[in-house]
């Protein structure tokens, strides 16, 4: 399956790359050049910006003429919880046990947890016991805090989230992470949902649509729909309400949906959706 840009988005209108609608800033030749680039090399195959026709150009055109001001604050894994908490409730977000931008030098909380940065994606260390390399995990989160993120594949949204760390308890069995849902929401609509699995292990992932059909033949492997599925898809919709196009990511925590994170650039437009 293909995801085409009429199936999933409706009809678009042609777009000058070069315009800076709605006050964002105009686009330079190199950053075209870039994304041009990048596109062909991931893709095999030449980037439509005026036509688009996949999913993924539509990721492209976004990162270009979308300025809307709430990305940013929705992509902040620390600021979104306010949002899901006040269309969805509390019980929907993962409590937040520290916030800041420097790591304490001991552990500020009893393992399991989660380090993650609250600007960046793939920004992420497990803490399971008192045994792991804090020293070494402290390193890798001042790196996170210093590097800049989203600039090089213009992602200009992460521009501006403020830059820190928080940790949050390991939800799920502890032992292993649990099955991440990510629901492509269209115009208020969720369209498709990608099910990853043993994602520090050996990950994969497979595609259906919201009724639970495979759409892709990637080696995932059949999973049952969650328990909490229906509500899952209800809550997608309802955190998507407003927005032409993002993708909510959710577990099944024994039958519960719990939030993960709002995305409105999956893998930047390079990875296959297929």
């Amino acid at each position: 399956m293909t995801a085409t840009a009429a199936s999933v988005a409706g009809p678009q209108r042609p777009v000058d790359p070069a315009a800076h609608p709605g006050g964002a800033e105009p686009v330079s030749a190199a950053t075209l050049a870039r994304l041009h680039l990048t596109y062909l090399w991931r893709h095999a195959r030449r980037l439509s910006l005026h036509d688009p026709q996949c999913f993924t150009e539509l990721v492209q055109r976004r990162k270009l003429i979308d300025r809307d001001p709430r990305m940013a604050g929705l992509i902040d894994k620390l600021s979104v919880k306010t949002f899901v908490a006040d269309r969805l409730g509390p019980l929907w977000t993962t409590p937040t046990l520290w916030s800041g931008t420097i790591l304490p030098d001991r552990p500020p909380c009893a393992p399991p947890f989660v380090v993650k940065s609250r600007h960046g994606c793939r920004q992420m260390r497990i803490v399971r016991s008192d045994r792991d390399d804090w020293k070494a995990i402290c390193r890798a989160s001042a790196r996170w805090v210093r590097s800049p993120y989203g600039g090089w594949l213009d992602e200009w949204a992460y521009r501006d989230v403020p830059r820190g760390l928080l940790i949050e308890p390991l939800i799920g069995d502890g032992r292993t992470l649990p099955i991440d849902y990510k629901l492509y929401v269209f115009h208020g609509r969720v369209a498709a949902i990608q099910v990853h699995l043993d994602r520090a292990t050996a990950h994969r992932w497979t595609l259906y649509d919201r009724s639970g059909r495979r759409l892709s033949a990637a080696a995932g492997g059949d999973i049952r729909p969650p328990a909490a599925l229906a509500r899952m898809i209800e809550g997608a919709e309802t955190l998507g309400a407003g927005f032409d196009f993002v993708r909510v990511d959710l577990y099944d925590i024994a039958g519960t949906p719990r939030f993960g994170e709002l995305t409105f650039y999956p893998g930047s437009g390079l990875d296959r959706f297929d």
